[in-house]
């Protein structure tokens, strides 16, 4: 074998003394040769092109002939508060709801009740507005479900500490709303007390020596327009007697669009109890819906003077047919004395020359008997809304629309009437 190598002539270590005279170290000569490199430097200042093999690019050009490739090899980026199941910023934190998890149906079960949500002191808020609107007014949160955490980051951070913050799927959100087009955010408050709310600073400017009372009323359409036309008018405060529906079932949260937070309201109130919410010096109005103003005034039928609950009235009808069975004379004067007698007034004459209180009834039950009463006790009067022979009585929400805008407009002149003798003088 070695006779054959010296024939031939082959260098056996032709690379040992360029090594030894470079001064290179073997191991970064090899490395470098790995890395294929665009030039080579010598220690001497010799400066050597390689060219790239054939089919093979430097590797900026390969980089920018094709891009994809290296967004391929790049590992996806996701952003840190985007995290699968935990948020956290500025010390919150959120959960992600897994199949099988009842902590939605539970609370919505709660809330949509009225006897579970006055036990348990939660409502329920769904809408950005709706809920931002709450927050500002000093509504405590408890938990949020949202489908999207951009809807929860549009909220006040710092009203978002210790509250519990759910993710779940858009479906889940939607098979317990109320709401036609669900925003995908939905909000569950303990119940909140006028006393610690902070009403807007412009609607308590704006505020008048007008109340409003709501007898009966038992759709939450007409309460919502209703609660919107107190809060337009100015009105100071709300109260809503036993028998009416509630203030903060879902319906009537939807048609305020938001009024709750705007005028304080006291719900579920016994008529004994209403005249410790009413200022001194208080008149109480109730409003008269008949059609003909002669018919209000002479008519004998309860129901003919106004909103009257002929329900709750019953009674005192089969009080006076047993009376009239055991041979009692009655007069027929003496048939409605049960019944007060309060003077009954167009409702474009002047009535808020005192603190003025409306009571509304609502359109199947009326006006109830206490309301009659605590108007005869104040001196207050049935205020005419007189409609044209024939047509059927208006609206509830309408009614009250009419009055509380009356009231407000008559509040204005006296006020532009005193400081125009104050100037005078």
């Amino acid at each position: 074998m070695a006779a054959l190598v010296k024939r031939v002539g082959w260098p056996v270590r032709p690379l040992l003394p360029a090594v030894q005279t470079w001064d290179f170290d073997a191991r970064r000569w090899v490395r470098a040769l790995r890395r294929s490199p665009v030039k080579v430097l010598f220690p001497s200042g010799q400066v050597v092109d390689r060219k790239p093999g054939a089919g093979k690019q430097p590797r900026k050009a390969a980089a920018q002939a094709s891009p994809h490739v290296q967004r391929l090899k790049q590992p996806p980026q996701v952003p840190p508060s985007q995290t699968p199941s935990t948020w956290e910023e500025s010390g919150l934190r959120y959960d992600k709801a897994l199949p099988g998890d009842k902590r939605l149906s539970s609370v919505m079960t709660i809330v949509k009740s009225r006897p579970f949500r006055e036990k348990q002191g939660k409502i329920l808020l769904e809408g950005r507005r709706l809920i931002a609107d709450a927050l500002k007014a000093g509504a405590v949160p408890k938990v949020f479900f949202f489908s999207r955490l951009e809807y929860i980051k549009e909220l006040p951070l710092e009203k978002l500490k210790g509250v519990s913050l759910i993710k779940v799927k858009f479906e889940d959100i939607k098979d317990w709303s109320d709401l036609v087009t669900p925003q995908g955010i939905m909000g569950i408050f303990a119940k909140p007390d006028h006393v610690k709310m902070a009403f807007p600073e412009t609607q308590l400017h704006h505020s008048l020596p007008l109340l409003l009372i709501c007898d009966n009323l038992r759709d939450p359409g007409n309460l919502g327009t209703i609660l919107r036309s107190a809060a337009g008018a100015g009105c100071s405060k709300v109260l809503l007697t036993k028998g009416c529906v509630d203030a903060w079932e879902p319906k009537v949260l939807r048609a305020g669009m938001g009024v709750h937070f705007q005028v304080p309201i006291i719900n579920n109130l016994d008529w004994e109890a209403v005249p410790d919410y009413l200022p001194t010096d208080t008149r109480v109005y109730v409003a008269d819906n008949c059609g003909l103003y002669a018919q209000a005034q002479t008519s004998n039928k309860a129901s003919d003077h106004g909103w009257v609950c002929d329900r709750q009235l019953s009674k005192f009808h089969k009080y006076e047919e047993e009376e009239e069975e055991e041979g009692q004379d009655l007069e027929t004067g003496a048939s409605k004395a049960w019944l007060p007698e309060l003077e009954v007034q167009s409702y474009d004459l002047d009535w808020t020359e005192v603190p003025a209180a409306v009571v509304i009834g609502g359109e199947t039950h009326g006006v109830s008997l206490e309301s009659l009463q605590l108007a005869e006790s104040t001196g207050g009067k049935r205020l005419l809304i007189p409609v044209v022979p024939g047509v059927d009585s208006l609206n509830s929400a309408m009614a009250a629309s009419i009055l509380l805008f009356e009231g407000k407009r008559q509040l204005r002149l006296r006020a532009e009437h005193w400081s125009r003798d104050r100037s005078y003088h």
